[in-house]
């Protein structure tokens, strides 16, 4: 399923090249489609806790999933 753009969306796996980890909350920014429409990638930006931007990182479309409410934030020291 396409997230839509501006989702809070669940990283779904480790990006280790920003510090990101698997459980890491963000919001889709940009979605790459292929020629059929399907989205393969999303750039999401990753915030802090405070709202500072920590990443701006490009994923492939299987890396994340789109947040719920059954989803609880939580905080971890980078």
């Amino acid at each position: 399923m396409k997230v839509p753009l501006f989702s809070r969306v669940v990283l779904t796996r480790d990006v280790p090249g920003e510090g990101l980890r698997s459980g890491d909350v963000g919001t889709v920014v940009e979605i790459y489609d292929d020629a059929s429409g399907s989205a393969v990638g999303y750039e999401l930006e990753m915030f802090a806790a405070s709202g500072e931007t920590l990443a701006v990182a490009s994923v492939p479309a299987d890396a994340v999933r789109q947040a719920t409410s059954a989803d609880r934030l939580a905080a971890r020291a980078g």
